[in-house]
């Protein structure tokens, strides 16, 4: 009965989920505490006059510049994450968003330069250790999953004065888009003016520097297409085509009597 209940009320957030029929009751009620503990530390928020529906916070969960970070339902923030939304747009977090433990999702660290914006889609799960900028403008679409140690850097340094201190000589900023439905494995890091076509896969480790269309399969240092992921079917015959085949086949087997 707890069972059957508390996985209904998962599904609010992932209609798919199911226990697995190996877990005893002990850890499912371990969970059913950890999640409840969660949603208890999302409440919090209520406090703040922000009122995202079924929240659910890890221990140790900052935020700067709440005003400008908006939630969708059923977001869900591992232990010690930090979100910052200074930028001009802010932070934005889509439905059943899932970021992990530790990890870092900052639009940007300057007060005399703020970046732009970060926008996560719907039902996006993002592994623990990431480190997420905005500075340039940072979009990640629906349906995305991606691994642990995940980066982007939407921004570079300027560098071509010899004579100045890197430092002093600015930034420049392009922006990173990824799209809709792609598998990103762990510790992969995106770099400055780079777009992702939606469906693609990338291989763990690999650096991403200049844009890739949608459903290759991505990888190494520099990344670059391995292959495509979705192989169009030959087309098929037509009538004629077939009729045409049959009357050839045919006129060859009456010239060999």
């Amino acid at each position: 009965m707890i069972r059957t209940f508390i996985e209904g009320a998962v599904q609010l957030r992932n209609p798919r989920f199911q226990f697995d029929p190996l877990l005893d009751g002990a850890l499912i009620i371990e969970f059913l505490k950890d999640q409840t503990l969660r949603i208890l530390r999302g409440l919090r928020l209520t406090l703040r006059f922000k009122y995202p529906k079924g929240l659910m916070l890890g221990k140790g969960v900052q935020f700067f510049g709440l005003s400008r970070i908006s939630f969708g339902n059923y977001v869900k923030l591992g232990h010690q994450v930090s979100l910052s939304g200074l930028g001009e747009n802010g932070l934005v977090l889509g439905n059943n968003v899932s970021i992990g433990d530790f990890s870092r999702v900052i639009v940007s660290t300057s007060f005399n330069h703020i970046g732009k914006f970060i926008s996560i889609g719907n039902n996006v799960g993002i592994g623990e250790y990431a480190y997420l900028g905005g500075a340039g403008g940072l979009s990640i679409g629906d349906d995305c999953i991606v691994g642990q140690y995940f980066s982007c850097h939407p921004e570079n340094h300027n560098f071509d004065d010899g004579t100045e201190l890197l430092r002093h000589q600015g930034v420049n900023r392009k922006g990173i888009r990824i799209g809709n439905n792609c598998w990103i494995g762990s510790k992969v890091t995106v770099l400055d003016g780079v777009t992702i076509g939606d469906g693609c896969v990338i291989a763990a480790g690999s650096v991403v520097t200049k844009d890739f269309p949608a459903n290759a399969v991505i990888g190494g240092v520099p990344a670059k297409t391995l292959r495509d992921r979705v192989v169009d079917p030959e087309p098929e015959s037509s009538e004629q085509e077939i009729m045409a085949l049959v009357a050839e086949t045919l006129q060859e087997a009456l010239h060999g009597c």
